[in-house]
């Protein structure tokens, strides 16, 4: 089955930095680069290169920028035919990494505010729909309503947090968010933050990644954990776009959810051990290296 991706597409301008600025602090860093991200992008470049036939509706402006933020997707082979531009500015990042690995990050939506549920075509049953938090959430609720009821799987990986329609959230085959989403989510509806505690509020399946804890998820069918794979985190920026993008490609396979989990968090730690956020998204084959099976 194929993965559509509705979300963003940023150019990422990325500071290489010893420590990360504190509140009126300035510090110097190495070169800066203009890379491809956002996390729409990063996670359609991971299902792609994870062998999925995807597809990305999002949108661009009219500008430079926008060949950047779409230059990932474009090597990665996906289908850019739901793609609109806009009159505004491409969406665009200022990342910033230390030495460790940690990033600090302000995004600027620009025309990724202007992406519009109505751009994806005809949905087919079976066919998993990823959605982030990076274009309106109204667009979000549009598309999980209507992929319901084309028979599609649509998935929310709830980055950044932000309110959502809880008749929307209750609509999805999957939620996916990391500790910080889950716990504010979880404030929001009054339960635990955890898998479990967000599948008994909700009714549906969810996925708590956990950093290098690994990753949790709840669901009908019970309760799963997978261990994080060690890695030298060189930048964990599209970590968990990796783990988003891989899973989906994963569930597009049939491949059970616990399985899903295992593959989505090998790749998330290979993207930890490059720079940079849609070009560090993993092959295929070299997670399959990673999980033992290559």
């Amino acid at each position: 089955m194929p993965v559509t991706v509705f979300g963003s597409a940023n150019a990422d301008l990325v500071f290489p930095v010893e420590s990360l600025p504190a509140p009126g602090h300035t510090v110097l860093g190495g070169p800066w680069r203009a890379l491809p991200g956002g996390k729409g992008a990063n996670q359609a470049v991971a299902a792609a290169r994870d062998g999925a036939a995807v597809r990305f509706a999002g949108a661009v402006g009219r500008d430079p920028m926008a060949s950047i933020a779409l230059s990932a997707l474009r090597a990665a082979g996906a289908d850019l035919s739901a793609v609109a531009e806009r009159d505004a500015p491409t969406g665009a990042a200022c990342i910033c990494v230390d030495s460790a690995g940690r990033n600090q990050i302000a995004v600027s939506l620009g025309a990724n505010a202007l992406a519009r549920a109505a751009q994806v075509p005809p949905l087919v049953p079976g066919e998993v729909v990823l959605m982030q938090m990076e274009v309106p959430p109204d667009e979000n609720a549009a598309l999980i309503r209507r992929a319901r009821a084309e028979g599609a799987l649509p998935v929310l990986n709830l980055a950044p947090a932000a309110p959502m329609e809880p008749g929307a959230l209750r609509a999805l085959h999957l939620l996916i968010a990391n500790e910080h989403e889950a716990a504010w989510l979880a404030a929001a509806l009054g339960c635990p933050a955890s898998a479990a505690g967000l599948r008994a509020a909700l009714g549906v399946t969810v996925a708590v990644t956990l950093g290098e804890a690994g990753a949790e998820a709840a669901g009908e069918g019970g309760h799963w954990r997978v261990s994080a794979f060690p890695a030298r985190a060189v930048d964990t920026t599209g970590a968990g776009d990796a783990w988003c993008g891989v899973l989906a490609a994963a569930l597009s396979r049939g491949v059970s959810l616990e399985a899903a989990m295992r593959r989505a968090s090998a790749a998330a730690a290979l993207s930890c051990t490059r720079p940079g956020a849609a070009e560090a998204m993993p092959m295929a084959a070299e997670t399959e290296v990673l999980l033992g099976v290559g």
